[in-house]
């Protein structure tokens, strides 16, 4: 079986309450983008996992967490799991977020596990805050930590999105240091429904990520001046996506890592 669990951008980001446990409640607008991993999943005589692509750092992995969570319930024989990482890492694109729901999502085929939607969202929390939105994989407004979803209707099928990833790693932990948390003045789920050049759609992590990094602050306003409609930094950072009209000319020279979707 292969798979190709693809990435994310968010449309703002609101910081809104930070937890007693050390999480914090956040809104977004999580749209789906097509920006894939490979990840292919075989029935074998021992489990392994394995990797290729861009280097995954550590020994853990997401996938092998989807895949023990399954095999505490079920007993599942045991599987060789093969990612071919494409998405870049400390991105703010929920790669791993994507690789581990689309592992369960696999696995519940392969074995014929007759999991419903509602039983994947609860191993989804097991996995990440953000695991849950690539359950059903479209277009949402995100609240609690992330894992409270409720679809909004967006499309954006017709534009070109550029991502532009600087090859630098946020790491997440490193990004919520630098939050203060505020109550957001305009609602998201309004806001996407105007043109996407009225967009007054903030990010929370940009200032002061653009603060630590300029240079993300240079590629969002290098895409503006390439004639986006609207740009920001995805997640945590550090990629930086524009929604164009036309197809854009961006230069290579900003990152090895670029992708555009239509």
């Amino acid at each position: 079986m292969i798979l190709f669990p693809n990435a994310k951008i968010n449309l703002g980001l609101n910081i809104v309450k930070k937890l007693e446990n050390g999480y914090h409640n956040i809104e977004s607008i999580i749209y789906p983008i097509k920006w894939c991993d490979i990840l292919e999943i075989i029935p074998s005589k021992k489990f392994s996992f394995s990797s290729s692509g861009i280097i995954v750092p550590g020994h853990n992995n997401l996938c092998i967490d989807a895949y023990n969570l399954l095999k505490n319930d079920f007993d599942i024989p045991p599987v060789k799991i093969h990612l071919h990482k494409l998405i870049p890492i400390g991105a703010g694109l929920g790669g791993g977020s994507s690789d581990a729901i689309f592992t369960i999502k696999g696995l519940n085929s392969l074995f014929n596990l007759k999991l419903s939607n509602k039983k994947l969202f609860s191993y989804s929390s097991k996995l990440g805050a953000d695991c849950s939105f690539f359950i059903e994989n479209k277009a949402c407004f995100a609240s609690g930590i992330g894992d409270k979803i409720e679809f909004v209707s967006l499309d954006l099928s017709k534009y070109y999105i550029q991502i532009i990833y600087p090859n630098i790693n946020i790491s997440t932990k490193e990004a919520y240091s630098l939050i203060s948390p505020i109550t957001p003045k305009t609602n998201l789920k309004e806001l996407v429904k105007k043109p996407i050049n009225q967009w007054e759609i903030i990010n929370d992590f940009e200032d002061p990520i653009f603060k630590v990094y300029p240079k993300l602050n240079e590629i969002k306003h290098y895409m503006y001046d390439q004639g986006a409609l609207f740009v920001s930094m995805s997640g945590s950072g550090s990629s930086i996506f524009g929604i164009f009209n036309k197809k854009p000319n961006i230069s290579s020279r900003y990152s090895k890592f670029t992708f555009l979707s239509k």
